[in-house]
């Protein structure tokens, strides 16, 4: 970038980088800072009279405000748990004749955004602020770029940090302005830790399995495609693990979990990101009922962790994940919604069905694909409130095992809640013959056009001939989990940083559309 395309600020900041270095400073020192305290932490212990045990504190932190008062000023600093106010006296922080440190580097070549370090000791102001009172004062890192200004005045905040476009793409100025979008991404951490705490209290074993892979199996996806040229094969990143979380089952683990970043190559809107967090988990000798009534119990824990209670506010509706959950079958919810029975239809009954309905087909859509469409469009918003929508069509679901007293159905739940499909679970397909007819059904629907069909894993279907135990297996959208837990309206308020064209591209969209 040259001087030409600095705006001003840019300008003037790098001047006063020279300026800095001139004055025989580093504005970017490489040895170590004796930081042994936060801001946070300040503001928690400490209480007035007790100076004696705070008097060698060292903090640091990004200047986000200064007020200059002749020989002395206030200023605020930025650390990872919040700010605090420092107070700076000239003869203190300079106690020689050269005051060039205060005169110079503080008054005039600081900017806010600047990395400092202050060491002193805490003390109450006059007007009851906990504070920071420096003895000696160090520039950490020189920032070039300058902040967005937030303004606040009686409650009401100005020129906030607020396009989402912006605060996606600069995700860094995001958080450093932005205080509640830290607490977002501190919670989500929080989420998958208790998560992660209930599963190993139940013996299950955290495994990695490939993102590579040669078949794109486990779910019904459009994957992404790259070539391996060691290999000089195409692979796929992975749509999901399902796959090898079983092979482990039947590897002798009777209970296996993933944490997996998973790819589909498919549209981006409030609830889909092409990169995305997954939790799979599979447990030997359960079923779907099991399964139900694990995650209800795994639900509750992470909202008691997450906000003391059960009652969790997403936008406007306040959700119990107090167990049990409701229990509905796909085919009543079509017809409660709907009014039209389809437990009985054919394909074509189905087809008519969407046409009265206003739902949009083509041919590649087998009877499954028609009875998911009905209900993505008819229903999935009507389930506020956590919902197992349970016993799926057969043709929807050729990694399930059928169910054992409702025939043409499967034993699967999907987990709605705040009207989105949250989790997916079966009882685990183990029949290696039923299930290489299940992929050859999966094939005539790709060679119709389907391009969300699944390919027939060989490999797979060797292993489930080696014997599998009867296993419940089940996978959670973690980010779709977290915008719940977060009450964030968009999945790409949940990820540090969302895919988005780059900013060129935007920058031309944004010309034609003024065109």
């Amino acid at each position: 970038m040259s001087l030409q395309e600095l705006s001003e600020q840019e300008v003037i900041r790098r001047q006063s980088l020279q300026e800095i270095i001139n004055l025989g400073i580093d504005p970017y020192p490489a040895a170590l800072y004796p930081v042994n305290t936060t801001a946070k932490a300040i503001h928690d212990t400490y209480k007035q009279g007790e100076e004696e045990a705070f008097k060698n504190t060292t903090i640091a932190g990004r200047l986000m405000t200064r007020r200059i008062m002749g020989k002395a000023a206030f200023a605020e600093i930025l650390d990872s748990t919040g700010r605090i106010q420092i107070y700076i006296n000239r003869d203190e922080v300079c106690p020689g004749e050269d005051k060039t440190l205060y005169n110079t580097l503080f008054k005039k070549l600081l900017d806010i955004g600047d990395f400092i370090g202050v060491t002193g000791y805490v003390f109450t102001t006059q007007t009851g602020e906990t504070t920071v009172h420096a003895t000696s004062l160090t520039l950490l890192s020189k920032s070039l770029h300058p902040l967005p200004v937030v303004k606040e005045k009686d409650g009401e905040v100005f020129d906030a940090f607020s396009d989402p476009e912006m605060r996606y793409r600069q995700r860094y100025v995001d958080l450093i302005v932005n205080p509640h979008v830290r607490d977002t991404f501190v919670k989500r951490t929080k989420m998958i830790s208790t998560i992660r705490d209930f599963l190993n209290e139940h013996g299950a074993l955290e495994v990695d399995t490939p993102v590579l892979q040669n078949i794109p199996g486990g779910a019904a996806a459009r994957p992404f495609i790259t070539h391996h040229n060691a290999l000089d094969i195409p692979f796929y990143l992975r749509i999901a693990n399902e796959l090898y979380l079983k092979r482990l089952i039947v590897g002798g683990f009777d209970f296996v979990y993933e944490f997996s970043r998973n790819f589909r190559n498919e549209g981006m809107d409030r609830t889909h990101n092409p990169e995305f967090t997954v939790l799979e988990f599979y447990v030997a000798y359960k079923d779907y009922y099991w399964m139900m009534e694990f995650t209800e119990k795994m639900m509750e824990r992470v909202a008691i962790a997450l906000h003391g209670t059960t009652e969790v506010p997403t936008g406007d509706n306040i959700i119990s994940y107090k167990a049990p959950f409701a229990r509905v079958s796909i085919h009543d919810a079509i017809k409660e919604h709907t009014g039209f029975d389809v437990a009985a239809m054919d394909e074509d009954g189905l087809r008519d069905v969407c046409k009265q309905l206003h739902i949009e087909t083509d041919a590649s859509m087998g009877k499954g694909k028609l009875i998911d469409e009905i209900f993505g469009g008819k229903c999935e918003g009507h389930y506020t409130q956590p919902t197992f929508i349970i016993d799926y069509p057969v043709e929807l679901s050729p990694l399930t095992k059928k169910h054992r007293s409702k025939p043409g159905l499967v034993e699967r739940f999907e987990l709605m809640i705040n009207g989105k499909e949250m989790a997916n679970a079966y009882s685990e397909l183990n029949d290696p013959i039923e299930q290489r007819e299940r992929f050859e059904e999966q094939v005539k629907l790709m060679e119709r056009g389907d391009d969300e069909a699944m390919f027939i894993d060989h490999d797979f279907l060797r292993a489930l001939e080696y014997g599998m135990p009867p296993t419940s297996g089940i996978g959670f959208g973690i980010d779709r989990i977290a915008m719940l837990m977060t009450n964030s309206p968009s999945i790409q308020d949940v990820l540090f940083f969302p895919q988005m064209r780059p900013e060129k591209v935007v920058e031309v969209k944004k010309e034609e559309e003024k065109a």
